[in-house]
């Protein structure tokens, strides 16, 4: 394998040194000459064009002038003083002010010369100025120009520290150019020649250079697509060779039939027809676990699909073939709304399934755990408590993780561990996930989605009101209570302001108690503050149907499960996002009435809150909804992707570069399917680049 020039340490650039390469590190997490490169412009500003002094009209924008410096003043003294420059143009005046390095910038600079100014111009008392603009002289300027034929200039982020060690946006540019002058003609390519003429992509290097200093919009795009199409295809890459491991590699434990469990609940237990999409899943999940390969399969499906009852008849099928099955889930609200759905679903057959939480007393911990080693339990649902040392299983066979993205990467990879050979896998989420958002983050799973809900599900109508609507959304409440049905209000709970938030329930608790007074009108009322004893004594009589009204924070966005309430009412809405707001809506319209989702808000609306609040009123379809969620908000916080290395990407955007994201696949689908060992001439440099960027790589797991 080649050396390659862009492994040598950042410390031994010209003009970097130790303190700047600690602050790089610290900062950006550049060590190297290729973490550098790969930190890639936000920006460009056309530096070919200047702006005369007398047109400056917009605070929006950054700017070129150029004029000679006619005045400078220190105004003021120590940390309070202030270097003034006046440089001037045949059409005006303007001043530049320096508030750091005075003395460095007062020396630097000669009264009567010629300097090109760029930055953004700020307004002050109806004159415009400049706050530390970048500065150089007439002559360096159009020297550094020549030099490069360079018409776009790169604007770059950075820190506070960063500035503080000259590495601002010009310090950074600086470090770039003579970077870029060092390694020109050693940039080892790192795609195989086919892809490269199969996507007519630029060379590396040539994207290297254009992406920092563009010589012209058509190259600086090519330079975009070549690296965007190279971070989402090594990602894609990785996925298809993790999941040609596991399919053909992984032993998996061997599910061969399908037994009296299974059947006797579907000919007698079962409480309504499958859908069409059940049905298919239930098999896709069946094939899997028959193949002696380890499944590792997402099943998405919107709020109410029947996922439970799908992960339930799995569970069925390791029981028929002498194994237990877990049910995980983030929270013991939800992890006890699994349990009593599955018992309700289950009847009298002759199934064990036990519940185990963090409230779980000693005493019920004791009769479980023996009873489970033994493998007298079939079914054991439970939230992070499973993941005790303690907890040991007889033959543990499917692992079902409701809404995973909650379990952090260790949390669950300790649940493989809890037999001699990995439980099959099943990934539950009611967070429908975008299609972009699928292919990177879950790249190596096989997906599974119920599309469909079941019969004599009604959508849910959302409308909109505005806080002067309130009497209006009262006498409504008033209504459905007197119909015998119950109401939802939810209010938002940030973390940053708990206390603001709690007093925003309160508030609202009390002005609905003197809307609907008791004892005609019985109210609970539910928050995070609260000792989880009492939580789950204010829902049970919601549930029970003893209390009208459930005001809460969203501590119930997931897990309660109360058919007869067919009202959601969400106070704030537009500080809520799009999807929260959608499993809000989820928690109604689970029984045979007509329910309805009342999002309040004040008039003061952004434009994404308009949009998120409008969207919600138009659809009732989860996956329309994920896609308008990541296009408003990024891949972001959606699905958990914070834990799933997306936020690696440096240039690609997984919403805007879709097609180059499809492209990027099909290509990586393609080539481990023909050689997943890399061995081939053609496809040496890829597997050059596994080992140098991933070392922990295995590629005998393949062989």
């Amino acid at each position: 394998m080649q050396v390659n020039l862009l492994d040598t340490k950042i410390d031994f650039l010209k003009g970097v040194g130790e303190k700047k390469a600690k602050v790089l590190n610290k900062e950006l997490n550049v060590t190297t000459y290729r973490d550098l490169l790969s930190y890639y412009p936000y920006r460009y500003v056309d530096k070919s064009n200047f702006i005369q002094i007398k047109d400056i009209q917009s605070e929006d924008v950054y700017i070129q002038i150029r004029g000679k410096v006619v005045g400078m003043e220190v105004i003021g003294i120590g940390q309070k003083g202030r270097l003034s420059v006046k440089l001037a143009d045949q059409t005006g005046m303007v001043e530049l002010v320096f508030f750091k390095g005075i003395k460095w910038i007062r020396e630097s600079l000669t009264q009567g010369k010629e300097y090109v100014i760029f930055g953004k111009p700020n307004l002050y008392k109806g004159n415009y100025n400049f706050a530390h603009p970048d500065i150089e002289p007439l002559e360096t300027y159009i020297s550094s120009q020549e030099n490069l034929s360079q018409k776009f200039s790169p604007l770059y982020n950075t820190s506070e520290k960063m500035k503080n060690a000259f590495l601002n946006s010009k310090g950074i540019s600086n470090l770039m150019r003579t970077l870029i002058g060092q390694v020109k003609g050693y940039i080892i390519e790192s795609l195989p020649n086919y892809i490269i003429e199969k996507y007519h992509l630029v060379s590396l290097e040539e994207a290297l250079i254009q992406i920092h200093f563009p010589t012209s919009t058509e190259l600086l795009s090519k330079a975009k697509t070549r690296l965007k199409f190279e971070e989402l295809f090594f990602m894609q890459l990785e996925h298809q060779l993790l999941k040609t491991i596991r399919v053909e590699k992984s032993q998996g434990l061997i599910f061969s039939k399908i037994g009296d469990s299974f059947n006797d609940f579907f000919n007698t237990y079962l409480p309504f027809t499958l859908t069409n999409a059940q049905k298919r899943v239930i098999k896709e999940i069946r094939n899997d676990v028959r193949t002696g390969h380890q499944m590792n399969r997402l099943l998405q499906g919107d709020v109410g699909s029947g996922k439970t009852l799908v992960a339930l008849m799995s569970m069925l099928i390791a029981k028929d073939n002498g194994f237990q099955a877990t049910i995980m889930a983030p929270t013991e609200i939800l992890a006890q709304q699994h349990f009593v759905s599955i018992k309700k679903f289950l009847g009298d057959m002759p199934i064990e399934v036990a519940l185990l939480t963090g409230s779980t007393s000693q005493k019920e911990r004791n009769r479980i755990l023996p009873l489970l080693e033994e493998g007298k339990i079939d079914i054991i649902i439970g939230t992070h408590a499973l993941l005790e040392d303690k907890v040991r299983f007889s033959n543990l066979g499917l692992c079902v993780i409701d809404e995973q993205h909650r379990f952090g990467v260790e949390q669950r990879a300790k649940m493989w561990t809890k037999n001699h050979i990995a439980p099959h896998i099943l990934v539950m989420t009611a967070t429908p996930i975008p299609r972009t958002l699928a292919m990177t983050v879950y790249g190596d799973l096989d997906i599974s989605v119920i599309d469909e809900l079941p019969p004599g599900r009604k959508p849910v109508q959302t409308v909109h009101f505005f806080d002067k609507d309130r009497l209006r959304v009262f006498a409504f409440m008033r209504k459905e209570i007197e119909a015998g049905r119950q109401v939802y209000v939810v209010y938002p709970l940030i973390k940053e302001s708990e206390t603001l938030d709690l007093k925003d329930l309160m508030d609202g608790y009390e002005s609905i108690v003197r809307e609907f007074p008791l004892p005609e009108f019985q109210i609970s009322i539910v928050h995070g503050k609260m000792k989880a004893q009492d939580k789950e004594y204010e829902m049970d009589r919601f549930k029970k149907g003893i209390t009208h009204i459930m005001v809460s924070t969203t501590v119930i966005e997931v897990g309660v499960d109360v058919p007869n309430a067919s009202v959601m009412i969400i106070e704030n809405a537009e500080r809520f996002g799009l999807s929260q707001l959608h499993q809000l809506r989820g928690r109604v319209g689970r029984g045979a009435d007509k329910s309805y989702c009342i999002l309040m808000s004040s008039y003061k609306l952004s434009s994404e809150a308009k949009e998120r609040i409008g969207a919600m009123c138009e659809t009732n379809d989860g996956f329309e909804i994920s896609e308008i969620d990541l296009r408003l908000r990024g891949p972001g916080d959606i699905a958990g992707t914070k834990q799933s290395g997306l936020f690696d990407l440096k240039i690609a955007n997984i919403v805007k570069d879709e097609p180059i994201l499809k492209a990027a696949r099909s290509i990586a689908i393609e080539i481990t399917q023909q050689d997943p060992m890399l061995n081939n001439p053609h496809n040496l440099k890829l597997k050059e680049y596994f080992q140098r960027t991933k070392p922990s790589f295995d590629f005998s797991q393949i062989s």
